[in-house]
């Protein structure tokens, strides 16, 4: 098994990227950013951007939030479990930085919080610690 330090080594670097992949994606103005999820519909074809651009890239950019804060939730909650044997701290933070995504899109052009996304992000953080949860027990073999 890998060394404690070096797990939390390891954790803490995930999760200093993840928060800057997410908030960066914040930081984008609002055609960058649609650009970029048509782009992301394009390449998994999927819907064709003509069609439906706003249907398939807001059900894509929903996706994406979900899936950003369960890595997220699974990162703060690894954190936890190193450091103090307790993952539930990784909600609140997780909150915490699903309302600071919101917020800084406040100063960005054409772009807005919504508190619909923090929702979905908090059920992604939810998940993710979750995920760490099912995955610890399978691998120290413990019952569910």
């Amino acid at each position: 098994m890998m060394e404690r330090k070096t797990q939390l080594r390891i954790c803490t670097l995930l999760l200093i990227l993840n928060l800057t992949f997410i908030w960066g994606n914040s930081l984008l103005p609002a055609a960058t950013s649609q650009a970029f999820s048509d782009w992301m519909m394009s390449v998994l074809g999927s819907v064709p951007v003509e069609q439906a651009p706003q249907a398939g890239s807001g059900i894509l950019r929903k996706i994406a939030h979900f899936a950003e804060f369960a890595s997220l939730g699974f990162l703060i909650a690894w954190l936890f479990a190193l450091l103090r044997g307790r993952i539930w701290p990784a909600l609140p933070l997780g909150m915490a930085a699903a309302c600071l995504d919101e917020c800084i899109q406040l100063f960005i052009p054409g772009r807005g919080p919504a508190i619909r996304d923090v929702a979905i992000d908090t059920c992604g953080v939810l998940a993710g610690m979750l995920l760490l949860r099912i995955g610890y027990k399978l691998i120290t073999r413990k019952q569910l």
